[in-house]
């Protein structure tokens, strides 16, 4: 089948809010603007969790479905890996059926997902345990030699591999954010900072002719512990010097614009410890990324379930609604990326969008 054409537009994002508050009648905070003008929704669809199955297909493809005629979210992410390339395909036979059905069009949704995990099809010919081998390897796309803890690669022709197979499983011509997926936390502590330096350049000039070639629009780093790790251990990523490999490979106008970490009640770093430095001033990373011009979108909100078990709740909302309005709230966050597939989940969290973010106040006073 044809790829759908088209990505995410200042002029289609703001048609999607547009609908979202008048006719879903949602407040207009519910969205928050990047700095390319974009409006999404500070709720975001995840697609991490579930079994590599047909029912977990159909749900994930739900909930596709069912976010994007909500009008309450315009923005779903995933990655190659998740549910062994599954995921991206539920993704993409429900966005494809959306559009179909003037539910919405490509230009008023953002696509991101990631790559640098090693992703066996579970839907090839290939079992799974042979398929990097015989996919990759032996046909010389993947070097034994670029793979780090037998998981994680940033060779250059295995990128360019996984994002000519994301665009395949997502059925699009072009995605909005392709992230670097747990580059630092998987290969610096390992390779040491000079040859991760050297791959992370090499990285980018991937993704910087996929800009130029119309597959990608932006870039940017998906983490776990780098960005929000202690200035000085052996795991800690400096956002500003990561910007400074973007532009010496991308010049002024390079593609680097969005980061994506874990951020919740549990793990409120990002919001609380300084361990970012620009110039000589020490900040937190959301201060780090606000001064840099870098957005942010969190994830794992819920801290896989325990929060909506066990967390607090405010006034009217759940324990779950309220760890998602925490999340969403934070003073730099575009969005928080929730991942969710049963319907009734999936209903509890969506009327989160009922409500405007708090304000400054009064996520101060709930993250002390």
């Amino acid at each position: 089948m044809p790829l759908l054409e088209g990505y995410a537009t200042p002029e289609g994002t703001g048609r999607f809010r547009h609908r979202a508050t008048t006719k879903h009648r949602l407040p207009d905070g519910h969205f928050r603007v990047t700095a390319g003008g974009l409006s999404l929704s500070t709720i975001g669809l995840g697609t991490y969790i579930g079994a590599p199955d047909g029912p977990t297909d159909q749900s994930v493809e739900q909930a596709v479905t069912l976010c994007l005629h909500s009008g309450r979210i315009n923005l779903i992410d995933t990655a190659i890996n998740y549910r062994y390339q599954r995921a991206e395909r539920s993704i993409g036979r429900g966005v494809a059926r959306s559009v179909s059905t003037g539910t919405v069009q490509r230009d008023e949704l953002f696509l991101a997902t990631k790559n640098g995990y090693l992703a066996p099809d579970s839907q090839a010919k290939v079992p799974v345990d042979r398929w990097i081998e015989e996919e990759l390897v032996k046909p010389g796309i993947l070097r034994p030699a670029d793979i780090v803890d037998g998981s994680h690669s940033m060779g250059r022709d295995f990128l360019v591999d996984q994002l000519e197979r994301s665009r395949q499983n997502l059925g699009v011509s072009t995605i909005d954010l392709l992230y670097l997926h747990n580059a630092a936390d998987a290969q610096l502590p390992l390779v040491g900072a000079e040859e991760f330096g050297r791959r992370l350049a090499e990285a980018f000039r991937v993704y910087e002719e996929a800009r130029a070639a119309g597959k990608i629009v932006a870039y940017g780093l998906a983490t776990w512990d780098c960005l929000r790790s202690r200035r000085g251990s052996p795991g800690h990523l400096s956002l500003e010097e990561t910007l400074a490999v973007a532009r010496e490979v991308g010049g002024p106008d390079h593609g680097f614009r969005f980061v994506q970490f874990p951020f919740n009640l549990v793990m409120p770093e990002a919001a609380e410890v300084k361990n970012q430095q620009v110039g000589k001033e020490k900040m937190t990373l959301f201060e780090a990324a606000r001064r840099l011009g870098v957005g942010c979108f969190t994830s794992v909100p819920l801290f896989q379930g325990q929060l909506a078990r066990e967390g607090p709740s405010l006034d009217e909302l759940s324990a779950a609604q309220t760890a998602i309005q925490f999340a969403r709230s934070a003073p730099g966050a575009l969005s928080t990326l929730i991942g969710q597939k049963r319907p009734e989940h999936l209903a509890e969290n969506l009327r989160v969008a009922d409500h405007a973010p708090w304000d400054l106040e009064t996520f101060r006073e709930f993250l002390s």
